[in-house]
Formats: structure tokens, C-alpha cells, sequence
């Protein structure tokens, strides 16, 4: 059964890609597989022509005005533009139908101007992605504000993604880390966007990844990106940048017993802050802690061993050193291919994550669904048939009704 609200994958590509010709298309992605199957080469090539054929044929093409409105944001978007910025990423979170068919659009020209852009750099990324976590009052935000102002300094464009928690009343963000970072915010090299999580599982949004795409086709060289709190959204955020850094305190006792193996091991640095005035001793303790507790930890890379480094957001202590510290981490990921195999097997995981997700909604507006589902709830919870019973008879009321 085809997903409603939804274009099909091919749709979206055939939709976007402009700089192609239809024959182009057609003949890009009718090109032999080497996947076995039962078919005859020949037939699989054949399905996928005709499959192509049919996606060009139902293609709903924009309208004029929508055509000149994703133009508009295109062309201010890689001129380096705030404002088309700052537009392009509001279409991707929006729900409305028509404006997530424009955002695919828009984003498909980004991905295809980004390609262009690093074939040009000799393969190498346009952008680096940072994702920072830890838990609260880690001064991630003041950490964010002091190495922000000194990659400016320095030349490099920086754009800031803080996810914060949703209100349950508004559904807007409850932190408001922009007013925390009151210079960077002024900084024209930078842009700060704070995205409320609006109840996505993970503390990062669905259209994270969509945004950091965005932030590279503006020019922006440095992607930082900011989650809440400790737990699923480190697992999140880890899925969609280049290196993970960690931010503990130095002095949060019990409070660190948050922070699980899992979450360490996931950690490409950990960096202790707040190492000034009366913590610098327990920031210190802190570092030789986590160095000896790395030793211990399986190692998610063949290149690097993670690091732990104390600093002072208020003093500026250890932040240029931190900065090399990722710079030597970019370039052993780069020399040895990690990056690129990191990315590649983090763009399966989003496209997984996005079919889950839609598929969860199909289901729960699909009509059977939702006429069976009241009464089933109602007997589950006066424990008259049990959970598995009830899902099993939703998925079967899903998969049979036409």
C-alpha cells in the first residue's frame, strides 16, 4: 500500500533535479545492479526503466510562483544570504504537504550544488560537523559562544544548530540558547538555529540533517550542533556529524552518574570545562578519571583513540588547543577514508530512521487503523487481551484492507 502525504523516492529525484534531462535520469538509474535476485538481468533492468518511466509521467510539477520561490531560496542560499538561509530551513521543518514536496526540491539542488562543490575540493567535505552534548549546566552554550567568535576570527564561516526541549503548552523552545550567545549572535559569520525538539524522540529533529545540508550549500565550513541534555539524543546526534565531543562538569558528583558507558564510547573527545578558579583541581581529577576510564572501551575507530581535555570557557584556557585537538581528528579521519565511510553508513541510518517514522504514521491514519484502535486500547488496558495480541490484530487490519 503506498504511503499517503509522502513522494516516492523517485518522485522526489525526478521532481528536483533540473540539471538533468529526463534521458539523463532515465539512464542513470537504469544501469545494470549487481544485486542477485531471482529476475533475469534483463527484467530488473527493464522494471526499473519502466518504474523511472512512470515517475517522470506522474510528476506533479510546481507552480510558477513555487518554482520562483525555490529559485529564489537556491540562488540566495549558495550566495551566503542569512535570510534565504533562515527561510530554506523553516520550509524543511514545516508539515504542511506542499511547502516538505518544495523543501525536497530545494534540498536536492543544495545536495547536487554541495556534490559539485567538493568534486571541486578534490573530494574532500565543504564542511565539518561537530555534535557537542553533555548534560545540563555543562556550559555548552558558553563553550559554543567563546569557540565560536575565535573560528570567525580565524576565517571560517560557523553555523550553530541548538536543538532545545519543547514547551508542552507552546510546543517552542525552552532554553532560548540564541539569547545565550549574545555576541556570536551578532557575528555575520555565524548563524545560530535554535529548533525546538517538538517531541521527537532523541532531543534532535527530524530535519537536523536537512538543516546541515542547508548550512553547507550557504557556505558555512563549520557545523556545530547542540542537543539537550544526556541519554537518547547523544545516540541521535552522533548519527548525523563527523566527530562527537562530550562536555562534563567538573564538579557534578552523583549528578555524572548519568553519563553511561555507551555515551563514552560514542565520544570521539571529552572535554572537562569550567577547569578555572576553585575546579581546576577537581577538573583535573576529572580528566585522569575519563583518560583511565577510555583505556578501558571498545574503540569505534582505527585511527584515533579519544582524548580528554580540560578548559575554560570564561578565561579561554585550552580552547586553541582544543580546536588542534579536532583538527588532528579531522585529518587522520580524512587520511584514512573514515569520514567518508562514516558518513555513508550515517545517511542508511537517517534513511531507516525517516521510514520508520513515516511508516508509523501511515499506519496510525490508515482507516482500518483507526476505527480498530479505541476499542483495542480500551481492552488492552482493562487487561482483557494482551499488547501483542492487539498490535498483531492492528498490523493485520493494515496489511489486508485495501
Amino acid at each position: 500500500m503506498a504511503p499517503t502525504g509522502n513522494l516516492p523516492l523517485l518522485y522526489r529525484a525526478a521532481a528536483l533535479y533540473h540539471v538533468h534531462t529526463k534521458t539523463a535520469l532515465r539512464e542513470s538509474l537504469c544501469k545494470p545492479t549487481l544485486k542477485i535476485c531471482f529476475a533475469s538481468p534483463c527484467t530488473l533492468q527493464h522494471r526499473r526503466c519502466v518504474s523511472v518511466e512512470a515517475a517522470i509521467r506522474h510528476i506533479a510539477d510546481l507552480t510558477d510562483k513555487e518554482n520562483r520561490l525555490v529559485t529564489r531560496l537556491y540562488n540566495g542560499l549558495i550566495g551566503g544570504q542569512r535570510a534565504a538561509l533562515a527561510e530554506s530551513i523553516t520550509i524543511v521543518e514545516t508539515q504542511h504537504p506542499r511547502k516538505k514536496e518544495m523543501a525536497q526540491v530545494l534540498l536536492q539542488r543544495v545536495l547536487a550544488y554541495r556534490q559539485e562543490q567538493e568534486r571541486l575540493n578534490g573530494g574532500k567535505p565543504v564542511a565539518f560537523r561537530v555534535g557537542l552534548s553533555g548534560p545540563p549546566g555543562a556550559g555548552k552554550s558558553s563553550f559554543i559562544e567563546v569557540i565560536g567568535k575565535m573560528l570567525t576570527g580565524r576565517g571560517h564561516k560557523v553555523s550553530v544548530l541548538a536543538v532545545d526541549p519543547s514547551s508542552c503548552t507552546t510546543g517552542g523552545s525552552l532554553m532560548g540558547d540564541k539569547t545565550r550567545m549574545t555576541e556570536l549572535s551578532r557575528d555575520m559569520n555565524a548563524y545560530i538555529r535554535p529548533s525546538p525538539t517538538s517531541g521527537t524522540l532523541g532531543g534532535v529533529t527530524r530535519t537536523t540533517n536537512e538543516a546541515i545540508v542547508l548550512c553547507e550549500g550557504a557556505g558555512y565550513d563549520i557545523v556545530l550542533v547542540e542537543t539537550v541534555g544526556v541519554g537518547q539524543s547523544e545516540f541521535a546526534v552522533a548519527d548525523m556529524v563527523d566527530m562527537f565531543v562530550l562536555l562534563i562538569p567538573p564538579a557534578g558528583g552523583d549528578e555524572l552518574q548519568g553519563i553511561k558507558r555507551g555515551i563514552i564510547e560514542m565520544a570521539d573527545l571529552v572535554v572537562v570545562t569550567k577547569s578555572d578558579g576553585d575546579l581546576i583541581v577537581p577538573a583535573r581529577r576529572i580528566q585522569a578519571e575519563y583518560t583511565s576510564a577510555l583505556k578501558l572501551l571498545r574503540k569505534k575507530s582505527k585511527v584515533w583513540k579519544p582524548k580528554v581535555i580540560r578548559i575554560s570557557s570564561q578565561t579561554g584556557q585550552g580552547i586553541p588547543e582544543l580546536w588542534d585537538t579536532v583538527l588532528q581528528f579531522q585529518e587522520a579521519m580524512l587520511s584514512s577514508g573514515e569520514l567518508r565511510v562514516r558518513r555513508q553508513n550515517q545517511q542508511k541510518v537517517w534513511l531507516w530512521n525517516l521510514i520508520q517514522e513515516n511508516a508509523l504514521l501511515n499506519f496510525r491514519q490508515h482507516p482500518a487503523v483507526c476505527a480498530e484502535l479505541p476499542e483495542l486500547e480500551l481492552r488492552v488496558t482493562h487487561g482483557d487481551i494482551s499488547p501483542g495480541l492487539a498490535a498483531d490484530l492492528l498490523l493485520k487490519a493494515f496489511t489486508t484492507t485495501p
